[in-house]
């Protein structure tokens, strides 16, 4: 898009797209920005073309939703076009994000099956008045919100609305709320039809959603993965955190949603299957010195830590999982190896604070000496002073 760096240039991420207003024609010029939306596809079949694909489109929305949409147009759309769309009632306006043989892929992963599943049209590409229109109905999103907000306190249900997403065209809007239990919304939308004068449709949103449309930083200093990348919530539990040795502390494992942290699930894989490499050890392994008590366990170092004493971390014993595993043979077979003090020197718990083991004083300026020696030291440069022995002459 042209004039990005504008100051008359709005960028709406919740649709990945840039708005400019000409003052003096008051039209909306919008372009499409890659990859400035949670629901960005990355085609990685650029250029590709099937001839059983070209009238299939993926067609972006808001943050909530995207689908696919088949050209009876005629027109020739490519992506980045804004479109106008079929609708439930009346029409709607979106973005085209993919085409060519990865939607086909798309509508795999979604078990969508064009044969038998009817998809909506593309009527035309949006034009200025179109355009406008739809500014003009995203501009009274925020507003509406709040007075919806406001009514459905004022009639005593207990739910919250997340967003509202108005269509295309202004004459329908959709209102995501968050609720723990059913809400009886007969009386709810009868108000909001005579105060918004446009058609309704309540649709309810988990916690995870309403995160990923407020957005926010997480613990880690990033953006929260749900407002970033994840559209599919998968269920999480504390066997999550097990797996993994964590602490089941609710108030480090909870996220800002106040559900699980979605980032428990990225690693279980690789803990499940270093775990798998791992023996259990049920009763203290026996040595010529005394039995040793597992202490602690590095599951993807694939370490064991053993001390005398047990419960105590003051001289704690590494050994390999390999290693764990012949003692364990050996103590059923009757033997018992060597002590583990002929190892090298026990190691004591490491810990690494959130900073690293940089000094704190690191960033200050070192500090200039003040020349006390300034003039002992010319003495000896010159060879005036007392105790100078004489350079010897070379014959």
């Amino acid at each position: 898009m042209e004039n990005i760096d504008n100051e008359n240039v709005k960028f709406d991420c919740s649709r990945g797209c840039a708005v400019t207003k000409d003052s003096e024609t008051g039209e909306y010029d919008c372009g499409y920005r890659l990859g400035c939306c949670k629901l960005e596809s990355y085609n990685w079949l650029k250029g590709v073309t099937q001839e059983q694909f070209k009238d299939l489109f993926e067609v972006r929305f808001k943050n909530t939703r995207k689908g696919i949409y088949v050209n009876a147009s005629g027109q020739v759309i490519r992506t980045g076009d804004l479109v106008i769309v079929e609708a439930a009632n009346g029409h709607d306006l979106g973005i085209v994000t993919l085409e060519g043989p990865v939607v086909g892929r798309q509508m795999k992963c979604k078990c969508v099956d064009p044969e038998t599943t009817p998809l909506k049209k593309i009527y035309r590409r949006a034009k200025p008045f179109d355009i406008t229109k739809w500014q003009e109905a995203i501009a009274r999103e925020t507003e509406t919100m709040i007075q919806a907000r406001r009514i459905a306190a004022e009639l005593g249900l207990d739910m919250k609305i997340g967003d509202v997403e108005f269509q295309g065209d202004g004459t329908k809007a959709i209102f995501y709320y968050i609720a723990d239990g059913r809400v009886d919304f007969r009386q709810l939308i009868k108000v909001y039809a005579e105060e918004f004068r446009i058609r309704i449709e309540m649709k309810q949103i988990g916690a995870r959603q309403e995160a990923g449309l407020i957005g926010g930083l997480g613990v880690c200093g990033r953006e929260l993965c749900c407002a970033n990348y994840i559209t599919n919530f998968q269920s999480i539990s504390t066997s999550a955190a097990r797996v993994q040795d964590l602490s089941l502390n609710p108030q480090k494992l909870a996220g800002q949603c106040g559900k699980l942290k979605c980032c428990l699930n990225y690693e279980v894989a690789n803990y499940m299957d270093a775990q798998s490499r791992i023996p259990k050890v049920v009763e203290p392994l026996e040595f010529e010195d005394g039995p040793v008590y597992l202490v602690k366990t590095d599951i993807l170092q694939e370490t064991m830590y053993f001390s005398y004493e047990k419960g105590s971390l003051s001289n704690v014993f590494p050994l390999t999982a390999e290693e764990v595993r012949e003692v364990i043979m050996m103590n059923r077979n009757g033997q018992k190896p060597e002590s583990l003090k002929n190892n090298p020197e026990p190691i004591g718990p490491q810990f690494i604070s959130a900073v690293g083991d940089d000094s704190i004083t690191r960033f200050d300026k070192p500090k200039k000496s003040k020349g006390k020696n300034r003039g002992r030291s010319r003495d000896n440069r010159g060879g005036g002073g007392k105790g100078h022995r004489p350079r010897r002459e070379q014959s």
